[in-house]
């Protein structure tokens, strides 16, 4: 299996809305509605923010959004396509945005997730986010965690 990481540009915005839908379909039978990246608009998103795509034999299996925001990153989206989920695609994507953290020179990462994903919130756990806070958004709770960055964590 090939694996190539690559920035994405503003024609790969219908892929990655595609790959997004596909990988957060799985709940909105839970939560009762589209999960905030199903919705977003990514022909904009893909000119205002970095996206890294992870390509396996060329095929489009798992992407990170990061936003730089001054002091620190936020990872905005992490998705991986439902057929390739399980073959460490997001830890290896993870990884990656704090890596590019830190190249450029911040020492903290964030992310959010919904309060009812219990299997991403432990999946963030193990790979060293703590909570900072949970924030009422009137359709749910959103999970704000973060993961302070040394050469050793973004080197993992």
């Amino acid at each position: 299996m090939a694996i190539e990481l690559r920035l994405a540009t503003p024609s790969d915005a219908a892929a990655i809305r595609d790959l997004t839908r596909e990988a957060y379909a799985k709940w909105v039978p839970l939560i009762g509605r589209e999960p905030k990246p199903m919705t977003a608009d990514y022909d904009a998103a893909v000119r205002e923010h970095r996206f890294d795509l992870l390509l396996s034999d060329g095929v489009l299996a798992a992407l990170v959004e990061t936003i730089n925001e001054g002091d620190q990153v936020l990872i905005e989206n992490l998705a991986v396509a439902p057929s390739f989920q399980g073959q460490g695609f997001a830890r290896m994507l993870l990884a990656h945005a704090e890596s590019v953290a830190q190249r450029l020179g911040k020492t903290r990462v964030r992310l959010y997730t919904n309060q009812q994903f219990s299997e991403n919130l432990r999946f963030y756990e193990r790979l060293g986010y703590g909570l900072d806070r949970e924030e009422d958004m009137g359709v749910g709770v959103a999970v704000h965690m973060s993961k302070t960055l040394t050469s050793a964590s973004a080197s993992r």
